[in-house]
């Protein structure tokens, strides 16, 4: 590549996000428009920024990536994520989330949670959950910049990692959340774009639609026999039923994910951002097709990526990518797309790990800051918006630590780990903090911290992939899993955890002292 056309491709881009960055610090001048741009953000910065912050590389190389080996059965989680990620989730979920947050005056998921139930213990508790688990995420999504910046300007994995989360440290911590979102429109518009245009690109190498499909169809007999093992049937058909790849699929990534999206902490504080339902409505639309183009699209080049590296090294993707499902698109961009594209598409790359990253930075900081510390310290007076800022510094710090420990083709199961935490902790008590007036405070700490701690038995002591390497359970029981029995070593820890959660919120509910009905009338006004 051009090394003076990539140099100032880049510094373009970036000039570009320093001003959006700075025009949302000349905007913020309080704690409200630090931590919720102000509550009047357009609904077309608000989709995209729902979209991009959800859309992370964390869905285009690590999801993408997951589609080259296994196929295009993962279009599921792309119909999944258009239902519940955007239809129900603005529907059902973000009208009434945003009107009781303002009833509620809430700025942050934790604090909604705290003051629907009158609980500083729920705020605190679910700002350390989020705190805590959410860096895991944010690494994942980190490695996924960093190894696309390594292979596009060819320099060292830890100096790519550090450089990518600097630039986006810088207009976070400046510009608060509208300085996030603002961004956040410019990258999805330009991931749209690119994806786009790569869908396109991608069969007119391949020979159309058609002609793609039906190669990727006729190279069946290419499945790796450890791959066949597992039900890999080919890369255009669902993997056999009740098999080992049937279970990862449908539990760990479609359910998983698609089901997570709905507790994600830095998505729900989006809802809380726009001035009334009718901007949430005329969202619904915009978000829908961002989804459908920014899921659907790369699932189905990942997958079509088999056909080009056959065609060209006689290999499969992974093969080519050495083993490294998080190299397949990388590898593919650099090998396949004409060198404008490669230029967009690094664009394209940036902006979704900066679009969720940002996002979850000033999550995970305002967690630690705003819910956590002025929770603990209650008597102690702190300035929201400089407390929030040094706590962004710290969770910055702790997401690029563990982004040089994570191993390769970790981006897809890091994203899903930490879906399936917040959807088996949040999920049942925001439902019922939304829907159900009978629940109680003590039901729903019981139910977070349930939630919490099933997931996390789960992780340690069922779910092979991560009790084996954990290696907690071979110490204590020897063996590597307790769950001996198929399918179970395999199910998402989130199918396990969250009808627990559930259970106990329900029973505890049902047994403890409900909430005074003047409170949920301040919680309901103007909710039908």
């Amino acid at each position: 590549m051009n090394t003076f056309t990539l140099g100032l491709v880049v510094v373009v881009y970036l000039l570009v996000i320093a001003y959006l960055g700075y025009r949302g610090y000349s905007q913020t001048k309080s704690a409200k428009d630090y931590l919720l741009a102000g509550r009047d953000i357009h609904p077309f910065v608000m989709a995209m920024s729902y979209g991009a912050t959800f859309i992370s590389t964390s869905a285009i190389i690590g999801f993408g990536g997951i589609a080259g080996v296994y196929g295009m059965g993962l279009i599921w989680l792309t119909a999944l994520n258009i239902i519940v990620g955007v239809f129900i989730a603005f529907i059902f979920f973000g009208r009434v989330t945003r009107k009781m947050g303002h009833n509620l005056d809430a700025h942050t998921f934790p604090e909604f949670l705290g003051n629907r139930f009158q609980s500083k213990k729920i705020q605190i508790i679910s700002g350390a959950v989020i705190f805590v688990s959410m860096p895991l995420y944010a690494a994942v999504v980190l490695i996924g910049g960093a190894r696309f910046i390594e292979s596009i300007f060819e320099i060292d994995f830890s100096l790519a990692l550090t450089f990518f989360s600097i630039i986006i440290a810088a207009y976070v911590i400046a510009g608060g959340l509208k300085g996030v979102m603002y961004t956040d429109a410019l990258q999805g518009s330009i991931m749209f774009l690119s994806l786009f245009f790569l869908l396109i690109v991608t069969y007119q190498k391949l020979g159309g639609v058609s002609a793609a499909h039906h190669a990727l169809t006729n190279m069946v007999d290419m499945v790796p026999d450890n791959l066949k093992s597992a039900g890999h049937e080919g890369w255009t058909v669902f993997p056999k039923m009740n098999s080992a790849w049937w279970w990862t699929l449908t539990t760990n990534i479609i359910l998983g994910v698609g089901v997570g999206v709905l507790a994600q902490p830095q998505l729900i504080v989006r809802f809380m951002t726009v001035k009334s339902n009718r901007e949430l409505n005329r969202a619904v639309l915009i978000g829908g097709i961002f989804i459908f183009v920014a899921t659907g699209f790369i699932f189905t080049v990942g997958a079509l990526t088999n056909v080009y590296f056959h065609n060209e090294s006689g290999q499969l993707a992974i093969q080519f990518a050495k083993g490294n499902v998080d190299l397949i698109i990388p590898e593919y961009i650099n090998a396949a797309m004409p060198e404008w594209f490669v230029y967009l598409f690094m664009l394209a790359l940036l902006s979704a790990g900066m679009s969720t990253l940002s996002s979850q930075f000033h999550a995970m900081g305002t967690s630690l800051g705003r819910d956590f510390i002025e929770n603990v310290f209650p008597h102690k007076k702190f300035n929201s918006m400089m407390l929030s800022k040094i706590s962004i510094i710290v969770a910055i710090i702790i997401s690029i630590i563990i982004g040089y420990k994570l191993p390769g083709s970790i981006i897809a199961r890091g994203t899903a780990i930490f879906f399936g935490i917040c959807a088996a902790a949040f999920l049942p008590v925001y439902f019922a903090a939304l829907y159900w007036k009978r629940v109680t405070k003590t039901a729903a700490i019981w139910s977070i911290v349930t939630g919490l701690l099933a997931s996390a038995f789960a992780l340690a002591f069922l779910h092979a992939k991560e009790s084996e390497p954990l290696g907690i359970c071979q110490a204590l029981f020897g063996k590597p899993t307790l769950a001996t029995e198929f399918p179970w070593m395999i199910i998402d820890p989130m199918v396990i955890a969250m009808p627990v959660s559930i259970v106990v919120l329900i029973a505890v509910s049902l047994f403890t002292q409900k909430t005074s009905d003047e409170h949920l009338a301040n919680c309901f006004h103007g909710i039908k």
